[in-house]
C-alpha cells in the first residue's frame, strides 16, 4: 500500500495534461490512475444500486410513520365518532383513514438534516466527495508526495486529497468512493 495523492479537475483535457506533467515529474505511467467519480448516491455499492440500503438520516423514519399513523388514526376515529351524527356511520372510518394519513406525515419531522448527528453513526456528518474527474498518483516516498501535490496545485487542481491505497497498471484497485476524503 502506498500514499495516494489525488486531485480533482473539471475537464478531461486537464486530466490528460496532469497525467503528462506527472510522468514528466518522474512518476511511472502505471502508477497514475484517472477516472470519473460519480456523484454521491450513484456509486453502485449495493445489490440494488446506489451507495447505501437506506439514506443517512432516515433510520428513524419507519418508527415515525407508525407512531404518526397510529396517533393520527386514533384522533381521526375520535373526531369521526364525535361527528357521526352529521357524517353517519362512515365518519369514524373516513376520519381514521384521513387521520392516519396526516399522522404518517409526522415521519418527516424524524428525518435528520445534513450535518445533524445520529446516534452510533458518522453518516450524514461529513461532506461527500464531489463528482468529476479525478487523477491519482502513488507516492512511494515523502518527497514523491510533495512533488505530486506541487504538480497538481500548479495545474489548478482543486480538492487535492491524500489516501492509502494501491495503484497497479493505471487502476486504483482499492478506491472507496464512500471514504471520507483527507484534504491536503
Amino acid at each position: 500500500m502506498s500514499t495516494i495523492v489525488a486531485g480533482h479537475f473539471q475537464l478531461q483535457d486537464d486530466v490528460d495534461n496532469a497525467r503528462r506533467e506527472l510522468v514528466r515529474a518522474g512518476f511511472p505511467e502505471d502508477r497514475i490512475s484517472a477516472f470519473f467519480l460519480n456523484q454521491p448516491g450513484q456509486h453502485d455499492q449495493t445489490a440494488i444500486g446506489g451507495d447505501n440500503m437506506q439514506s443517512p438520516g432516515a433510520k428513524e423514519t419507519p418508527e415515525g410513520v407508525v407512531a404518526g399513523a397510529a396517533t393520527g388514526g386514533a384522533i381521526g376515529v375520535a373526531i369521526g365518532a364525535a361527528t357521526s351524527v352529521v357524517t353517519g356511520p362512515a365518519g369514524p372510518i373516513v376520519g381514521g383513514l384521513v387521520g392516519a394519513h396526516v399522522g404518517s406525515l409526522f415521519s418527516l419531522s424524524k428525518m435528520k438534516d445534513a450535518g445533524e448527528t445520529e446516534e452510533g453513526s458518522n453518516a450524514n456528518r461529513y461532506e461527500p466527495r464531489q463528482s468529476g474527474m479525478l487523477i491519482a498518483v502513488a507516492a512511494e516516498r515523502p518527497d514523491d508526495e510533495t512533488r505530486a501535490i506541487e504538480v497538481l496545485r500548479g495545474l489548478g487542481s482543486h480538492h487535492i486529497e491524500r489516501a492509502k491505497g494501491t495503484i497497479e497498471g493505471g487502476d486504483w484497485t482499492d478506491f472507496d468512493p464512500l471514504s471520507i476524503p483527507v484534504l491536503v
